[in-house]
């Protein structure tokens, strides 16, 4: 579907703009009129990381006006194998402050408005508003349930991405003209069953792949050309190279675009979405121990059986000495329990102590009472053991 130009053009282009956006104004489709809307657009980027990297680079280029970041994070050296608009000597530095650099570098006539701050219900509302288009660069489910809600609560349009492993998905919700991100995914899903990128990983490039598809709808929307993904779920498998469209329908029975919402207002996403489940949650209460309480198990040479529940390649990476790898899916299976040492205390640990405890609850209803997990997993025991060794 078409859909009319989101902003009216600026009054003119300098002669330098022109100049630089010389190859936009011969496309028919774009000329001076829209250009002079890209010059008078506002966006916002949600994040600038793997997705907000690429789309903040080229919607600078493209030459939108005002460019809105929504960052609270600094840069890792984990960073930059896929968000590119962070480099070496940036590492410590804020990721807002960094990308406004490589913004402005890339084009001077961008106004850059940073919001160093974590977008939360009681501040969303107020950022969105100063702005006509919203791209989703986030990675947590939290988050994106939250920008959903306040898109459609300001009707608002928005251009979603997603990218785990090989895999990314991009549409546009804009509850007006289609459906939204609950029309597309009602429910969470249960916590500890998506893994995150941290988690999972993600192949760099294909943060450019999504992001630059998420830049070319933002211009269509903006300039009020072609057929935007409004409607329609792009998905890319990159490792057999294939694009394929799903097609979305407005749900009339949504919370909060259908014809009878439920969610009239911001809700708490932290716990809609249940960043840990309740399971877990009292499993961990009076059973988790620090690295540093494990490090003197070790020396003391306790009875204990240290359990890794990562992934194999996480585990190639950095390991917890004396460690035995058992993937979390074995325990969800019950295949890993039959196993089990019964002479001796079972102590978990994962990256950070999440996928843990979800292990540690299974433990504890299969009545390995005595079973504990570690706060922070092995980046806490590299932090505060052996700091030499690389994180991830």
């Amino acid at each position: 579907m078409s859909l009319p130009p989101l902003v009216e053009p600026a009054a003119e282009l300098t002669v330098d703009e022109v100049r630089r956006y010389s190859r936009h104004l011969i496309i028919p489709d774009v000329g001076m009129e829209g250009q002079k809307r890209l010059k008078n657009a506002k966006v916002l980027c949600v994040g600038a990381g793997g997705l907000g990297s690429p789309a903040l680079m080229y919607l600078a280029a493209a030459g939108v006006g005002t460019l809105g970041i929504v960052e609270f994070d600094e840069v890792d050296e984990s960073n930059l194998q896929r968000q590119i608009i962070h480099s070496q000597s940036d590492i410590g530095r804020s990721k807002a402050e960094s990308a406004k650099d490589s913004v402005l570098g890339i084009n001077p006539y961008v106004n850059v408005v940073l919001h160093q701050e974590r977008l939360e219900a009681d501040n969303v509302m107020d950022i969105f508003a100063q702005y006509d288009l919203i791209v989703d660069g986030t990675d947590n489910f939290a988050t994106r349930y939250l920008v959903n809600d306040a898109a459609v609560l300001l009707n608002k349009p928005y251009i979603w991405g997603s990218i785990y492993r090989f895999d990314g998905q991009a549409s546009v919700f804009w509850s007006e003209h289609g459906p939204c991100y609950r029309c597309l995914y009602p429910e969470p899903p249960p916590p500890g069953m998506v893994p995150s990128c941290a988690e999972g990983g993600v192949l760099g490039v294909l943060c450019a792949s999504i992001g630059s598809i998420q830049v070319n709808e933002a211009i269509k929307l903006l300039a009020g050309i072609g057929d935007p993904l409004v409607g329609r779920l792009m998905i890319y498998d990159a490792l057999e190279m294939q694009y394929r469209q799903v097609k979305i329908r407005k749900d009339p029975d949504c919370a909060v675009c259908g014809e009878n919402p439920t969610v009239t207002e911001l809700i708490d996403y932290e716990a809609f979405c249940g960043v840990v489940s309740e399971e877990a949650q009292e499993a961990a209460l009076g059973s988790t121990i620090t690295p540093k309480q494990l490090k003197e198990w070790i020396d003391a040479d306790e009875k204990i059986e240290i359990i890794d529940v990562r992934e194999p390649n996480e585990f190639e990476i950095v390991s917890i000495p004396g460690a035995k790898l058992i993937p979390k899916n074995e325990f969800l299976m019950g295949s890993a329990l039959q196993d089990l040492p019964q002479d001796k205390r079972i102590v978990l640990h994962c990256k950070t102590g999440v996928r843990s405890a979800e292990v540690l609850a299974v433990l504890k209803s299969a009545g390995f009472a005595d079973a504990v997990h570690v706060g922070g997993g092995v980046i806490g025991w590299v932090n505060q053991i052996e700091p030499e060794k690389p994180v991830y």
